[in-house]
């Protein structure tokens, strides 16, 4: 069975950082784009890093400069780092995956975010305070 687990939300103050984590299994974790999304209330989902099998990141402009993204392919884990955070990247974060080839880029990927094969997480709240 498919699965995506987050971890590592919780609540920081302004300027402060926090590291997810997402842990894949019962797939080949090295065929598919991995990426991290995320929704705040009363906000769209929106698209925040994406991360191919080469190694190849984009990311949202919101996000550029403080947020990494980075995985583990022996551990298929999947991280995000978060640093200089603002009450506006509250939201809850989503890890999800799409094999290589479902959107032409992983910065597709984040545009339009939806497809029959994406495999989503189960979420990790994120909430920065001012």
């Amino acid at each position: 069975q498919v699965q995506l687990v987050e971890s590592g939300g919780g609540s920081v103050q302004s300027g402060g950082s926090l590291t997810l984590s997402c842990a894949a299994s019962g797939y080949t974790y090295s065929s598919y784009y991995m990426g991290w999304f995320r929704q705040g209330p009363g906000k769209e989902r929106e698209g925040v890093a994406a991360i191919d099998s080469d190694g190849s990141t984009t990311y949202a402009d919101s996000v550029k400069g403080r947020f990494t993204i980075s995985q583990d392919n022996a551990k298929n884990t999947l991280y995000l780092q978060m640093n200089s955070l603002k009450p506006e990247d509250t939201a809850m974060y989503y890890c999800a995956a799409v094999p290589e080839g479902t959107f032409l880029s992983p910065e597709w990927w984040l545009l339009l975010h939806s497809a029959p094969s994406v495999i989503w997480g189960q979420g990790t709240q994120v909430t920065v305070t001012s």
